[in-house]
């Protein structure tokens, strides 16, 4: 078995491998995963994060050793909490560009290493923590929607969510119809925020969002934006047409 880990801001992870083919997720910078197989310039991974396979370009990634990979599947590093920012290779002075969400493997007073790689990070990272969970939404606010994204600069609804309880120090799955597998199922009448909340399409989970009060939710839609919320679904703040039909509530965080 071989490991790699991401050595920039945002790998696009596809179902096929070729550029042309659908983005079905992006990995960030600082995540590892294992090298499932290599098919010409495209390979093949599985995340450890999430379990998310997929292909990814070969010049996109480092190989790392097993015992790197088991280093960083036990610790629990660092992750930026800046929407934007840089990095700089300490040996090089290259600078890189990274995002939201990306991982800082032994972190320490500034410095981490990937490999025999030093970079040097001033920015912020994230508290890890669930009283921060409507902060870290907040920052992703007017992100445009992008099938397959998790950053910023585009994000789809799972992503969204995804990201966010990572940053609150929560790793939960990446599709919408596999986090309503997980948590506590709540009644309608007993949500707070926090909650995470699903919506049907054609009698599938297609959607998912993020209470921030008993009756307003955040979720990426067109835009990450905020609308409103009852018992029917999301009521779009603008037009108040019911625009997603509510299915169910989980909650992760007590």
């Amino acid at each position: 078995m071989e490991y790699g880990i991401s050595i920039l801001a945002l790998v696009p992870l596809r179902k096929e491998p070729k550029d042309q083919s659908e983005m079905v997720s992006q990995i960030l910078f600082g995540q590892h995963f294992k090298i499932l197989k290599i098919q010409n310039n495209w390979t093949y991974i599985k995340l450890s994060a999430d379990h998310y396979e997929g292909w990814i370009c070969s010049k996109q990634y480092i190989e790392i050793t097993y015992e790197d990979y088991d280093n960083i599947e036990l610790n629990d590093f660092n992750i930026v909490s800046d929407s934007f920012s840089n990095i700089i290779n300490i040996d090089t002075n290259e600078i890189f560009p990274i995002t939201i969400g990306a991982t800082l493997p032994y972190f320490s007073k500034g410095n981490f290493r990937i490999r025999s790689h030093k970079y040097s990070y001033n920015g912020s990272v994230a508290s890890k923590n669930k009283i921060d969970l409507i902060k870290y939404a907040f920052q992703f606010l007017n992100a445009p929607y992008l099938w397959g994204g998790k950053s910023v600069l585009g994000i789809d609804c799972s992503g969204f969510t995804q990201q966010v309880y990572g940053l609150s120090g929560y790793n939960i799955p990446r599709d919408a119809y596999q986090q309503e597998r997980i948590g506590k199922a709540i009644l309608y009448e007993n949500r707070k925020s926090s909650d995470i909340v699903f919506f049907l399409k054609n009698n599938r989970i297609h959607h998912v969002g993020i209470l921030i009060n008993k009756n307003q939710i955040i979720h990426a839609s067109g835009k990450v934006r905020i609308d409103g919320f009852n018992e029917m679904g999301i009521i779009h703040n603008k037009s108040k047409l019911l625009t997603h039909h509510f299915h169910s509530i989980r909650r992760i965080i007590e």
